[in-house]
């Protein structure tokens, strides 16, 4: 690993106990999400609704000792201090050979399925308010994602552009939005938007916002193990969506992102989006490109991917194109690779020429998210 150095383009913060009911807007003060001790496990609670549990800053490192220990049920009181501490968290880094983090919530990433726009939009803007204050000690090390509501596309945007000018380097938005799909031209704002600020847009797991036909069922795939294994079905989706409509065609320095979806399931993804827009029926009435442009060639140009420890992915590297491709440690959640991370990426990166490994292990991610 001589010469490398190791960004995690993402890593996690773990929400404070008191953030809601301290930060939130005054005029949602008395709805604010709170914390309830359940009989096994902390829970989040939002307007009735469950939202988010605590397990995710409790057990980094615990697949590497035991794994069958790991569980869904979990107390604040066993998180690790760097998913709340800006201090320990870098201290965390240092230990694991990390320069620097891109960092995502973890109960926020659960808010989508809030079923009042209102109140998430407050959620979430006291959140990026929270992770701004989080990375300020650390300008140099510590990057930061905003979360977006998109159910108001223009209040959206007006939130990009306050999170970027506390700092803030990209945003996150659902996998699933609760009304129309990516494709659809009521977007257009915030792709602008994204571009002309370079501000990359993340689909990061777990993201799915409620509505009324599905309400909350949809983050049941995160505890399930079928629905586990098939979880890039809906970010694929939603990816397929933004390219087959030629969104990155008339905008073209969007970035937008696939994160915590490992590699593998790219490639075929990338194959069947030509497949379909050359040689399917349906892809006679879509939209159309300039030339003989591909879908596969804006995947290549426009989006990239972040993952931890997918080998297989790393061999097809080439596929999907090498300055696309992000490593991250997903800490502190029970899948990171903390505290091996280092010794992690020097086996998936076995092999590859040390060029592309350092691009992978730290390069890209320095690029994207201006790291000095």
């Amino acid at each position: 690993m001589a010469g490398y150095k190791l960004i995690s383009s993402d890593s996690h913060v773990v929400e404070p106990a008191d953030l809601w009911s301290e930060r939130i807007s005054p005029e949602y003060r008395d709805r604010a999400p709170y914390l309830a001790h359940d009989e096994t496990t902390d829970q989040w609670y939002a307007d009735g609704v469950k939202f988010g549990i605590v397990v995710a800053g409790t057990l980094a490192g615990q697949r590497f000792e035991d794994p069958t220990k790991l569980t869904f049920e979990g107390r604040y009181e066993d998180s690790l201090l760097g998913g709340f501490d800006p201090h320990v968290h870098v201290t965390d880094m240092d230990a694991d050979s990390i320069q620097g983090g891109v960092l995502y919530p973890s109960v926020a990433l659960d808010a989508y399925s809030i079923p009042d726009s209102g109140l998430l939009s407050a959620t979430l803007r006291a959140y990026n308010d929270w992770l701004a204050d989080f990375c300020a000690p650390y300008p140099d090390r510590l990057r930061g994602i905003t979360m977006l509501n998109v159910d108001d596309v223009s209040e959206a945007v007006g939130e990009l552009e306050r999170c970027a000018k506390m700092g803030l380097v990209g945003a996150a938005i659902p996998i699933k939005p609760g009304g129309e799909r990516y494709d659809h031209p009521i977007y257009d704002p915030l792709w602008a938007a994204a571009q002309d600020m370079e501000m990359p847009l993340s689909l990061h797991t777990g993201t799915f916002r409620w509505n009324k036909e599905g309400g909350w069922q949809l983050k049941t795939q995160m505890a399930d193990a079928v629905e586990q294994t098939n979880r890039e079905y809906h970010v694929r989706n939603a990816m397929g969506a933004i390219i087959l409509s030629g969104v990155f065609e008339r905008f073209p320095e969007l970035r937008v992102g696939v994160v915590e979806f490992e590699i593998g399931w790219a490639p075929y993804f990338m194959n069947r989006l030509d497949d379909t827009y050359r040689d399917r029926p349906v892809g006679q009435t879509s939209y159309r490109y300039q030339g003989d442009a591909l879908p596969s060639a804006f995947f290549r140009r426009n989006a990239f991917i972040s993952f931890q420890e997918d080998d297989l992915g790393v061999e097809m590297r080439h596929h999907v194109g090498i300055e696309n491709l992000m490593w991250g440690s997903d800490y502190p959640h029970p899948e990171s690779t903390f505290p091996k991370s280092k010794e992690i990426v020097e086996r998936i990166m076995d092999g590859v020429a040390d060029e592309e490994a350092a691009l992978i292990a730290g390069g890209n991610a320095a690029k994207l998210y201006r790291f000095n």
